[in-house]
């Protein structure tokens, strides 16, 4: 019997339940004959790498990793066949098209399938893989839960139970020195993570990208609460958060592929101290989002994520992305996936919810 082979790659930033995925793929694989499963290093950097470092994945390898965080064959943000870096002669860095290498290196390797684990910009690579020609399945892993295509992508459960468990933390000693704790979450686009976490929290002001702020509103609402003999707040800001006529505050990173934002909680505690507020502090909670255990429910839906997709590859059902909808795991044109981000909408009943218990936006 001739063997297939399968590559796995983890894309992009690392996250809570990707182990989970890679378990429930190999496993589905390995019990199904004249199944292969390869895993490339740090994303497509381990095929395109000299010499490669592939890694074979069997049922030994993948064993008890789904109470893992993170991904046991890497992952990278710095490196892309499309975005390959390579260094001049004058030290600097520039970017190459490498794809059509990884292309030719597939095809002569015998792969049946690619599948890249990953979020949007990932599933964009995806795309313009697969019509490049390679027979490419795509799983969507975010925290940011920002993908438009399904419900729900697993590592985000995670993310929100870390930050919940902040607002807390930072609730107790807020109330005990009369402070403003100002928790700094991820979320670029998207607000999805300071949204859920400052309801389940029960923080008093939630700043999220999709709903710019204004500072004069927040102030007015603070001095109310102290007014009423509430002398502290928790306050949840979401990296991308905004004032009126502002914008989110980063650089570009990586050959200007993406955007490292940083910044949005310490300009709203200026904004505070401008506005006359003491005794403010801030966290952010940064990597402590991605890193760790992943909860029963990204091991669970990660895990419906790695079976789909094997039994997507054994269908030859290429160019698309698995995607869990209305309670069913499913397909969708890649096309599709990597159309639009999901945000939350400023009329939306989470936001209503949140309101309708007193949470602040400032707006």
């Amino acid at each position: 019997m001739s063997v297939k082979k399968i590559l796995v790659a983890t894309s992009g930033g690392d996250c809570p339940g990707l182990n989970a995925v890679l378990r429930a793929f190999v496993k589905s694989a390995t019990n199904q004959p004249g199944w292969e499963v390869w895993g490339s290093r740090q994303s497509f950097s381990g095929l395109l790498n000299i010499p490669q470092e592939l890694v074979r994945l069997n049922r030994q390898a993948v064993s008890g990793i789904h109470v893992k965080g993170g991904t046991i064959i890497g992952t990278t943000k710095e490196s892309g066949p499309f975005n390959w870096p390579v260094r001049g002669a004058d030290g600097k860095i520039e970017y190459v098209d490498r794809s059509d290498d990884m292309v030719r290196i597939c095809r002569y390797a015998d792969f049946a399938a690619i599948v890249n684990i990953g979020g949007d910009g990932s599933q964009r690579m995806s795309l313009a893989l697969h019509k490049k020609g390679l027979p490419v399945i795509g799983i969507p892993k975010t925290i940011d839960n920002d993908l438009a295509a399904t419900d729900v992508t697993f590592g985000f459960q995670s993310a929100v139970d870390v930050a919940t468990e902040a607002v807390d933390r930072l609730v107790s000693t807020a109330e005990s020195h009369n402070r403003i704790q100002i928790l700094e979450v991820m979320g670029k686009n998207s607000g999805w993570i300071a949204l859920h976490a400052a309801i389940a929290g029960g923080a008093e002001v939630c700043l999220i990208p999709e709903i710019p702020y204004d500072i004069a509103k927040i102030k007015d609402f603070l001095l109310r609460r102290f007014d009423g003999g509430k002398r502290f707040a928790v306050i949840v800001v979401a990296e991308g958060a905004m004032p009126i006529g502002g914008g989110p505050l980063g650089e570009k990173t990586h050959a200007n592929l993406s955007v490292k934002l940083s910044g949005a909680a310490e300009r709203f505690a200026n904004e505070l101290a401008a506005a006359d507020f003491e005794g403010i502090r801030c966290t952010i909670l940064g990597h402590v989002q991605r890193g760790g255990t992943p909860v029963s429910t990204d091991r669970l839906l990660g895990s419906q994520y790695g079976v789909r997709a094997f039994e997507m590859v054994q269908a030859g059902d290429f160019g698309k992305m698995v995607s869990f909808r209305n309670g069913v795991m499913t397909a969708v044109p890649l096309e599709e996936a990597t159309a639009a981000i999901k945000t939350v909408a400023p009329g939306s009943y989470l936001v209503h919810v949140a309101k309708s218990i007193n949470i602040c936006f400032g707006d």
